[in-house]
């Protein structure tokens, strides 16, 4: 085969495992104690009390697989306060342990930076984060809520000149199987027919673990379950039903900007598990099939009866049978309703 045509496919490959790549890049915003509990983050994380010193970190890489990437370059970042008012905040280089693409351990360049929750309400941190070899720049936002039934500020325009998603719901409180809805605008205009991206968080040993299912059990093509996808409508608006507990990424993209680099809008929503808790019943379980079981049983033996009754001068068991019948019956159709 001719080398050129073999260069040629190679780095067709290349560049279509690339692209592949680049579609579950995110900037991560966690807030957290330490950077040794950076990657335990929790909904609770995302709650403050007033006073309260937050520390934000922000990494990049893959959330659904728990891939580390180096930082290219510092972010900026600011906080707006539920009052309006906007504090510019001075990132610190730092680095977090992970794994790379490889699986293979190590440690990569990373940011975090402080700021003190001086009001009740919701504080919404921004983060601007470059990335030359990804061709990305995303803006992504967390909301840090404070104070009991403080509900305001999470829905603020604070990217207005960038991409950006708004959300119509409140993005705290929210249980698993809520559905997400918001807004995706584009230097104040609505993004029309937008690719939104939407990817949970893992730690590293449920994301080894659950890529490895996944790539078993659907080989044919596996990130499809990683990132997921839907598209903004002609006003902009996008839905989508956050089905687990954790830390979930929701991205809108405008595909490429005057310098042909893609804008995204990232917003970080913490979704808790189902509450109150369904309780599981002491009381042990019928299936569907050994009602059923029981119910044919029954008819059976209410057949063998009614046809001895036809010898016999009475048939006061026959009455019986049928009553069991109806109660096997009406349990039947009462699990098959649930």
């Amino acid at each position: 085969m001719d080398k050129r045509i073999i260069t040629i496919a190679f780095t067709a490959l290349l560049l279509i495992a690339c692209t592949g790549i680049a579609g579950a890049h995110f900037t991560m915003v966690f807030p957290s104690d330490s950077e040794a509990t950076v990657w335990d983050v929790t909904p609770e994380d995302y709650i403050a009390t007033l006073g309260e010193t937050k520390t934000v970190y922000v990494m990049w890489g893959h959330p659904y697989e728990h891939i580390s990437f180096n930082m290219a370059s510092a972010p900026e970042i600011s906080v707006t306060k539920p009052d309006g008012t906007v504090e510019q905040l001075t990132p610190e280089q730092i680095t977090v342990t992970g794994q790379n693409e490889e699986g293979t351990a190590g440690e990569f360049t990373a940011y975090k930076a402080s700021f003190i929750v001086d009001q009740d309400g919701d504080s919404i941190v921004l983060v601007k984060y470059d990335d030359p070899d990804e061709n990305l720049i995303d803006y992504c936002k967390i909301v840090i809520h404070c104070g009991e039934e403080t509900w305001y500020g999470w829905d603020t325009e604070v990217a207005k000149e960038q991409t950006e998603v708004i959300p119509y719901v409140r993005p705290y409180g929210m249980e698993e199987g809520f559905v997400f809805s918001g807004n995706a605008k584009y230097k104040g205009k609505v993004l029309r027919g937008a690719t939104v991206e939407i990817e949970q968080y893992h730690t590293l040993e449920l994301g080894k673990g659950i890529v490895e299912v996944a790539e078993k059990k659907f080989s044919y093509d596996p990130p499809m379950v990683f990132t997921r996808q839907t598209t903004t409508n002609q006003n902009g608006d996008f839905s989508y039903t956050l089905d687990e507990p954790g830390i979930w990424f929701v991205c809108a993209a405008k595909e490429s900007d005057t310098e042909g680099r893609t804008i995204r809008g990232v917003f970080i929503v913490p979704v808790l598990r189902a509450f109150p808790p369904v309780e599981e019943s002491s009381t042990p379980s019928i299936s569907t099939a050994e009602l059923q079981k029981a119910v044919n049983e029954a008819k059976q033996a209410a057949a063998d009866a009614k046809g001895a009754a036809e010898e016999a001068s009475s048939t006061p068991g026959f009455g019986i049978i049928l009553s069991v019948i109806g109660i096997l019956g009406a349990l039947l159709f009462a699990t098959r309703k649930r």
